[in-house]
């Protein structure tokens, strides 16, 4: 899948379609006044982005998801390490606990998760 890039806004606006799908634009319209105050005319045109994007879709005023939520942040997660280094998992993972310890309990979620995705 082609990377997708979202702003801040996007990605709270989408956490709420997420949140509350199925939802139709209406009552998304009601949401983003109240959390955004935006104009019925913005949340029509964030939706129509976000569809175009190919996260959500629009089908007869009812906004569902393509994509779920954890797949859209794991492709956002790959990329961010494909980016930042060059691919290699290993040294994100030495940049991130730089300067800092993991618990027990963390180390243990790790091997597991390590685990469970290693090729046989």
């Amino acid at each position: 899948m082609a990377e997708i890039q979202l702003g801040v806004i996007e990605s709270r606006f989408a956490d709420m379609i997420w949140e509350h799908e199925p939802i139709t634009s209406h009552e998304l319209v009601k949401m983003t006044e109240e959390e955004f105050k935006w104009a019925r005319t913005t949340t029509h045109n964030v939706i129509r982005k976000l569809c175009d994007k190919g996260i959500f879709v629009n089908n007869k005023g009812t906004v569902t998801s393509l994509i779920s939520r954890e797949q859209f942040y794991s492709l956002q997660s790959r990329q961010f390490v494909d980016d930042a280094f060059d691919g290699s998992l290993p040294a994100f993972i030495a940049a991130f606990t730089k300067g800092g310890r993991l618990s027990a309990k963390e180390a243990a979620q790790i091997r597991k998760m390590i685990e469970d995705a290693q090729e046989e």
